[in-house]
């Protein structure tokens, strides 16, 4: 297997420290803008079988000249949001696999945001899976840790713990902390913008998707390890509109741990418009320059990457499923933990760029194997999970279940 990696920031530097460790492929190309960047993800892993390259992953005619000159037959894409449907068109008119964390954005409904769907988030690729379908080729999407191993543990859990699902709620926490930052995200900030801003969608069996106001349904969710009881809101993500593609359930939620504190950093950059994407005009000394407000919040903050030896805890990315087995009541958690001392002690990655980046690389070597196959537009929960979670075991980073299933009440007591 030849990859082309598209992205050389946090989350593609840690895909090669994970993947150098590996046998399954014979060379990874690192592309980026910043081909300094890609150079230096190359030289910490001092693996021959990793080399760098420039390209623009806004412009597609580069990217299928790329894959071409380095005769690639995967694209990974590790870059942000903006950037899938170019690189998508561009690995489909290449003829090769795809794959990438997070899915083509979507545009709220133009007249009632917070009620129905506009354009949802994978629906500029959806719209292509005949074609991908047609020419025998597979884009897998969604294949981070949220949405990815989230949808591993879907699947999972329809495979082999329950009968029937009444509902799939993907539960996001954390109690990381960064040294000397009050507001110091730990994920890119343009993409944890469009999530947590943008209107978060449901799903229900009957209804089909819909969607709600930003940050609502507060409840808290008590993660394992010792992160402990943590605030959770509704957000727009991936897994609402994949998890129903493959999984039968009578609903599906996503919420995320963010806190106040968090929450009302957001509503601020909201309330003020920096959390625009559109260009505006902004007067310099040397003349007026154009510039998006969102990429202004960016550039203040520090980058995520860089923020491992500042920051304290663990992250817990998992999938909460309630329904029956065996005609009895159950509910679950499967979860998966990183803590950021390990990560960082281990491969010099933050935890939350180390926890998306370790999944696109153990389904890399899925399919380098024919353990998953498939053609079309695919999410991960149209492959078997158990394969995947034993392998994410074998790298040396298990996962865990919490069973939830309330206690039945005892005979005597049920009538009072």
């Amino acid at each position: 297997m030849r990859v082309l990696l598209m992205g050389a920031g946090g989350v593609g530097t840690a895909i090669t420290r994970i993947a150098a460790r590996r046998m399954f492929f014979d060379e990874m190309v690192v592309a980026d803008y910043d081909l300094g960047r890609a150079r230096a993800a190359v030289t910490a892993v001092g693996d021959a079988r990793f080399r760098a390259e420039r390209v623009n992953a806004a412009d597609p005619a580069a990217i299928i000249a790329l894959i071409r000159r380095t005769g690639a037959d995967v694209v990974l894409n590790a870059v942000d949001p903006r950037f899938v449907m170019p690189i998508f068109d561009a690995a489909q008119a290449a003829g090769v696999t795809y794959l990438d964390m997070a899915m083509s954005l979507s545009r709220p409904h133009p007249d009632t945001p917070y009620a129905r769907c506009g354009v949802k988030l994978g629906d500029d690729q959806f719209a292509r899976a005949d074609a991908w379908a047609r020419d025998g080729r597979l884009a897998l999407v969604g294949m981070g840790v949220e949405p990815g191993l989230s949808d591993v543990f879907a699947r999972h859990a329809a495979d082999e713990l329950f009968d029937d699902i009444d509902e799939i709620g993907v539960r996001d926490g954390a109690n990381l902390t960064v040294d000397g930052h009050e507001f110091a995200p730990s994920f890119n900030i343009w993409t944890t913008i469009e999530e947590c801003l943008n209107p978060p969608v449901v799903w229900e069996s009957g209804r089909g998707w819909f969607t709600t106001a930003p940050f609502s349904e507060p409840e808290v969710f008590d993660f394992p390890e010792g992160i402990g009881p943590v605030q959770c809101v509704n957000v727009e993500h991936e897994e609402v509109l994949l998890i129903p593609r493959w999984v039968p359930a009578r609903r599906v939620t996503f919420k995320y741990g963010l806190g106040e504190e968090f929450i009302r950093t957001l509503r601020t950059l909201h309330q003020i418009g920096l959390d625009r994407t559109d260009k505006i005009i902004v007067p310099g000394p040397s003349g007026p320059v154009t510039v998006s407000p969102r990429d202004v919040v960016a550039a203040t903050l520090p980058d995520p990457a860089t923020l491992g030896a500042r920051m304290r805890g663990k992250t817990c990315a998992g999938t909460w499923v309630r329904g029956t087995f065996r005609g009895a009541p159950r509910e679950v958690y499967l979860y998966h933990v990183v803590d950021n001392e390990w990560s960082m002690a281990e491969y010099g990655c933050q935890a939350v760029v180390w926890q998306t980046a370790i999944n696109p690389v153990v389904a890399l070597e899925l399919l380098a194997a024919g353990t998953w196959t498939g053609t079309g537009v695919l999410g991960p929960e149209a492959f078997p999970a158990r394969p995947f979670l034993d392998l994410l075991t074998a790298y040396g980073s298990p996962w865990g279940l919490r069973d939830l299933t309330p206690a039945p009440v005892p005979a005597g007591l049920q009538a009072a």
